[in-house]
């Protein structure tokens, strides 16, 4: 019950932090309420969707495959609102290069489809319909329900509001802690491109080799990629993507002028599910590649140069 528990315990802490939030007596704008309604109209319109088109196709990567694309919806509704202001339109901009590179790097996996509910499932999904805790049909559509659609979608949402604080009458003009932001987004944005070119690459030729037969050579004997910016962090994509959200909180910082503001939570409840996810996924990996373990004692997961116990 191990992955059904990690998913309550996220669902209820989203609730549990919206709730903290509630209770602060945060006082939003006009506009920033208007512009709350419409992107919470926007989310639950697609947590529809994927849950609908998720149980009629059998293929539950639907947010996989709107996970780049909705947040850029989010951005340029709210760089419209703010009358295409520098701040915003800069950010929408920015989530529109991590959008594009994140859509096409899914597309080379065959996530997309002519068909939009069709596409290749993410292999994760299927590992994890076999866990003892789902052969009960009415316990996947549950996590279907409320955590891959819901608390998904609902999480995308709530990481992409410190955009919203740019709406705020007392926003903060266009400056330093700005351009710091910009710059951070870009750097984070190229380790991204970089660890799924040497991804890509690696597993393209690993697969070329296995289709000519005989014996694997290092380095593609081991089965998985140890080399690049592998060889710093074991993930480094999911560590660039949770500051890239960082850095989209910084400009949250910079229109509010307040390093803690309520939209932090967002920001909080992504690296656990990314903390979460990788977990999962190195669960995997060790059972399918013998020397996996021995990677994970070797090299960090998100930090370089930093391990908490055997993480």
């Amino acid at each position: 019950m191990k992955t059904f528990a990690t998913a309550l315990i996220l669902f209820v802490s989203f609730f549990l932090i919206i709730y903290l939030i509630y209770n602060t007596g945060i006082v939003l704008s006009t506009e920033e309420i208007k512009t709350l309604k419409l992107l919470i109209y926007v989310c639950l319109g697609v947590i529809i969707y994927c849950i609908v088109s998720s149980e009629l196709t059998g293929n539950y990567s639907q947010v996989d495959r709107l996970w780049s694309i909705v947040p850029l919806a989010y951005a340029w509704i709210i760089a419209w609102q703010d009358g295409f202001g520098i701040r915003a339109l800069a950010c929408a901009v920015l989530v529109s290069m991590w959008g594009i590179r994140l859509s096409a790097n899914f597309a080379l996996k065959g996530g997309y489809h002519w068909l939009p509910w069709k596409g290749e499932e993410d292999y994760r999904w299927e590992y994890l319909r076999k866990e003892p805790e789902f052969q009960k049909r009415i316990n996947w559509f549950l996590f279907n329900v409320f955590f891959i659609s819901f608390y998904q979608m609902g999480l995308i949402l709530y990481f992409s509001l410190p955009m919203l604080l740019f709406l705020g009458p007392d926003a903060a003009a266009f400056g330093t802690l700005d351009i710091i932001a910009i710059g951070l987004f870009i750097f984070f944005l190229l380790v991204e491109l970089i660890a799924d070119i040497q991804q890509f690459r690696f597993q393209k030729e690993k697969y070329r080799l296995k289709a000519e037969g005989g014996e694997l050579p290092d380095p593609y004997a081991k089965g998985f990629i140890d080399s690049g910016l592998w060889a710093i962090v074991r993930h480094p994509n999911y560590a660039a993507e949770q500051m890239i959200w960082f850095c989209v909180y910084l400009f949250g910082v910079a229109a509010s002028g307040e390093w803690v503001n309520w939209t932090l939570g967002g920001f909080i409840l992504l690296v656990l599910l990314f903390k979460g996810s990788s977990d999962f996924s190195e669960r995997i990996s060790a059972s399918k590649y013998p020397k996996y373990k021995e990677y994970i004692a070797r090299v960090p997961r998100f930090i370089p140069g930093l391990r908490f116990g055997k993480s």
